[in-house]
């Protein structure tokens, strides 16, 4: 069954564990996305604001890093209470991150970006626990899906299945109700959405509008 990750992006900060608290008995994780201004222009927050939720949520805290430096802050963020830990290939030395992601105990997490060829993050499946699809560009929430990289998803998951790897396939951007059935089909295991639930009149009805569409 697909696993359904809101993003904490698109919930109001003013209540942020009120929004959380909405969705938690209906969701699978909690999609945080960490933006450093330089990697991407947006700003959005970092381990502080992680620890300040973790009390208030056992839910998985699935943390992306949107940041040019991430290896100064893996440790911040496994202090903090997160679960797993999503860098970008893009940035480079990917082998010692996702090593360093591992010897902290937390879940592996490569992202690429849409213009990213499969090519860059095929040779880490074997080091990963999770592929991070982008179907937006990086740093704004709100764009609307880009189709084309469903592509990417199709071609890692013959890969992972025909090395009999355990690795979830997870995309993030744009996804609603209408598009989750369409990712799911191409092998997608999780599905983040911010606007898409919590940017509804009910997130966590919208949650389980979305987990119907992909069954």
């Amino acid at each position: 069954m697909v696993k359904i990750a809101p993003s904490i992006l698109a919930a109001d900060f003013a209540h942020l564990a009120a929004d959380v608290a909405r969705v938690g008995g209906d969701v699978d994780l909690l999609h945080v996305d960490c933006m450093d201004g330089h990697y991407v222009p947006n700003l959005t927050i970092g381990p502080p604001v992680v620890a300040a939720l973790r009390p208030h949520t056992d839910v998985f805290l699935d943390c992306h890093l949107m940041v040019d430096n991430p290896g100064r802050l893996l440790h911040a963020f496994a202090q903090a209470g997160a679960d797993g830990l999503s860098v970008h290939v893009e940035l480079g030395d990917t082998q010692a991150l996702l090593a360093e992601i591992a010897a902290l105990g937390l879940r592996r997490g490569l992202a690429l970006e849409p213009e990213t060829s499969y090519d860059a993050v095929e040779p880490y499946l074997g080091q990963i626990d999770l592929l991070l699809v982008m179907s937006v560009h990086t740093g704004y929430g709100g764009q609307p899906f880009i189709p084309e990289v469903l592509s990417k998803v199709r071609a890692a998951r013959g890969d992972i299945e025909r090395r009999a790897l355990a690795v979830e396939i997870e995309i993030d951007g744009g996804i609603k109700v209408a598009n989750a059935g369409q990712a799911c089909e191409a092998g997608v295991d999780i599905l983040v959405s911010g606007t898409g639930i919590f940017g509804a009149d009910d997130p966590a009805a919208a949650v389980r509008a979305m987990r119907a569409a992909t069954s």
